[in-house]
């Protein structure tokens, strides 16, 4: 990662943030240390206190940041999609659009709730949180195609089904395997129309 500075139009702490979250994500939040986000940042370890006592306040950060952004795009995936599948759709392709990033590092969510939970970390609930909003946002869906008995376990096998495919595109470092892993998917939701 070259050192980005601090982020026009963004305070430091938003940038410290910012930061921290692809750092978190690429190099992992038990490896990334103050260090490096302050390098990054190109601040000084004490102005970064200023800002952050702890990795851990980081971190809840970062989760609270990801947790918001999550929400904003349900919630425009919810206007701009014209139906149900159509929306779930959306959820598919997330994996196509970040195609570079998954085969590098996998799934920012599903890496970072498998490394707090090897940590047996305080925030491993909060992380997880951005899961629920996933599933959650999916069981409705499948409630709208007329779904009601399956809608949660439907919204759950695409919700694991969609970190399985990250995890082995990121093994195997194949944008291929994501691209027909995707038809595939599209191709199961068919049947639920």
């Amino acid at each position: 990662m070259s050192s980005n500075m601090i982020r026009p139009g963004k305070t430091t702490k938003e940038s410290i943030v910012d930061i921290a979250d692809e750092l978190f994500y690429q190099k992992g939040y038990e490896k990334t240390s103050f260090s490096d986000i302050a390098h990054e940042v190109g601040i000084t370890r004490g102005n970064f206190y200023h800002h952050f006592k702890s990795k851990d306040d980081i971190l809840a950060s970062v989760i609270e940041r990801r947790l918001e952004n999550t929400a904003q795009m349900l919630n425009q995936w919810q206007e701009e999609g014209q139906s149900a599948s159509a929306r779930i759709e959306c959820f598919i392709k997330i994996l196509i659009m970040n195609r570079a990033k998954i085969t590098l590092y996998g799934c920012p969510v599903g890496t970072l709730t498998t490394e707090l939970s090897k940590l047996d970390h305080p925030l491993l609930e909060s992380a997880n949180e951005v899961f629920l909003l996933f599933s959650n946002w999916l069981e409705k869906q499948f409630l709208a195609l007329g779904h009601k008995e399956q809608a949660k376990d439907l919204a759950l096998h695409l919700l694991a089904r969609s970190q399985g495919v990250a995890t082995l595109a990121s093994a195997f470092h194949d944008e291929d395997f994501l691209y027909k892993e995707v038809e595939t998917l599209k191709e199961w939701l068919h049947q639920y129309h």
